[in-house]
């Protein structure tokens, strides 16, 4: 299941469609790349997309919130610490020290490899997936097998923003996927 959020504030998400940029051609020719970072650079604005981000599970019993490297690490720990949960980070292959649990997954310019720590939270957590874009959903399927495979549970997905053209909630379709806004 797949919802925008329904509370968001209308004003809320033209302010944040004004301070994500487009930039074509990066990280590959063809690919026209979501740059969140002038939504980072205004603090109220961050503080208000997190917490936005974070209230549809703020009643949904979640123990940890995972965010995928790179971007849903700096939206992930704010949302976090607003729920109350612990963090788990997803990385790159070869990041984390000690035992990981890999998933290698396509992206819509190739393909990669995600990890995360075996130990990352206890048997039966129930964790929220935290990332910026929604794009293929590759990345964020890898990451909830991830998560799957240390006996814990994916309790929903919290993107800032998702393309609708590349139909990654697809992939996820038997998720509470939640997004900000729709590009």
């Amino acid at each position: 299941m797949s919802i925008a959020l329904s509370s968001t504030d209308s004003a809320l998400v033209a302010r944040i469609r004004r301070a994500i940029r487009d930039i074509p051609g990066f990280p590959a020719p063809g690919i026209l790349f979501r740059d969140v970072t002038p939504m980072l650079g205004d603090g109220q604005l961050f503080r208000e997309v997190t917490d936005a981000m974070a209230a549809p599970f703020l009643h949904a019993s979640i123990t940890h919130v995972a965010g995928v490297e790179s971007r849903g690490f700096i939206l992930g720990a704010p949302v976090a610490q607003a729920l109350g949960v612990g963090f788990i980070p997803i990385r790159k292959k070869g990041k984390l020290p000690g035992p990981t649990v890999a998933r290698r997954y396509g992206l819509e310019y190739g393909a990669d490899v995600l990890e995360m720590h075996c130990d990352a939270c206890p048997r039966g957590s129930r964790v929220l997936i935290v990332d910026d874009v929604l794009a293929t959903g590759g990345t964020a399927a890898a990451s909830a097998e991830l998560v799957q495979e240390v006996s814990a549970s994916v309790t929903g997905f919290s993107f800032l923003a998702a393309l609708d053209a590349l139909k990654g909630e697809a992939r996820l379709e038997h998720f509470d996927v939640r997004t900000l806004l729709r590009l």
